[in-house]
């Protein structure tokens, strides 16, 4: 199902900022810590929030587009990012290694089944947790989508956005040797992982940054990063994902299986110039899936935090309180 909002979005705001009912770190096994935590209510509806990256890790604003007296809203670092530990480490660190511990939080919190939301790397995995698990999902909702396929791949990283930023493109090849630039991803990954602990963190700042710079539907392409730590575990744990093909069994994982939630329902909300993943991905995922409405956003690039987007969110799980 298909359908284009070519008005100014009306939807509601986004929810005030309230504080968690629990803080806790749940021991994933294999060495790894997770950071969870919930709030809203407490005996509401359940919600898991699956953030971006690899490697992005949790915000305080992601329990913001839910309404904190119906739902009761799950966050969580995934392994190596965020307050999880150990941080950057990408030991025992795979999309297989997530999808369980998704379900080890399920187990320890005592839900049965939740709403499954997430965006972009948390649209991935949402997808994969619910293909490996459909009886846990009762709904779910994805934005902006990638399907970890290596086209996908090949247009941020093999100069496909960079036709449309060539400023920013030319930013991110900087680093690297001519010779080098037929695979990104496997050039930062040598520099990334090096023994040149200054090389790998000019590299993670500039990986990290060309990324941010095509977020947004505002963005001037100014390569710019957050601060250093969080570059560093965000593009260790991102690069580390893409150089093994996310872990997936084949390039088309997510469709070849999207039989097994054939039956979940599911909104995908998606920005209509969306830089980072593009739409042509969550149109085919939308034709294949059958029970997910596409909602595609006019005037809207990548980023959680664009107006339309948000608001966009917000309007579906309003929709599901009924």
């Amino acid at each position: 199902m298909h359908e284009s909002l070519d008005h100014k979005s009306t939807s509601p705001q986004l929810y005030p900022l309230i504080e968690p009912f629990d803080k806790r770190m749940i021991d994933a096994g294999e060495g790894h810590s997770l950071y969870v935590e919930q709030s809203g209510n407490p005996n509401g509806q359940p919600v898991v929030v699956l953030h971006g990256g690899p490697g992005g890790g949790s915000s305080p604003a992601m329990r913001r587009f839910f309404n904190p007296k119906h739902y009761r809203i799950i966050l969580f670092d995934q392994r190596g990012c965020g307050r999880s530990r150990p941080f950057a480490s990408v030991d025992n660190n795979t999309t297989w290694h997530l999808v369980g511990d998704i379900e080890t939080i399920r187990k320890q919190l005592g839900i049965d089944r939740w709403i499954v939301f997430g965006g972009s790397w948390g649209a991935t995995l949402s997808l994969v947790y619910a293909i490996t698990h459909p009886s846990r999902a009762e709904f779910i909702t994805l934005r902006g989508v990638f399907l970890g396929r290596q086209s996908e791949l090949d247009w941020f990283y093999g100069g496909g956005a960079g036709a449309f930023w060539p400023e920013a493109w030319r930013g991110f090849l900087q680093p690297i040797p001519t010779e080098e630039h037929h695979d990104m991803i496997a050039a930062y990954h040598r520099r990334l992982f090096g023994e040149d602990q200054k090389a790998a963190a000019e590299c993670a700042q500039i990986w990290t940054a060309w990324e941010n710079a095509l977020a947004s539907i505002d963005s001037t392409g100014k390569l710019y990063a957050p601060h250093s730590s969080f570059s560093r575990a965000f593009a260790r744990l991102e690069n580390h994902y893409f150089q093994n093909k996310l872990f997936l069994n084949t390039d088309g994982f997510i469709l070849s299986e999207i039989a097994a939630i054939s039956q979940i329902p599911g909104a995908i909300v998606q920005g209509r110039f969306d830089m980072i993943c593009p739409p042509a991905s969550a149109y085919e995922l939308s034709e294949k899936w059958g029970r997910a409405a596409l909602r595609m956003v006019p005037y809207s690039g990548h980023a959680l935090s664009e107006p339309r987007i948000a608001a966009e969110l917000v309007s579906v799980m309003d929709e599901l309180v009924g």
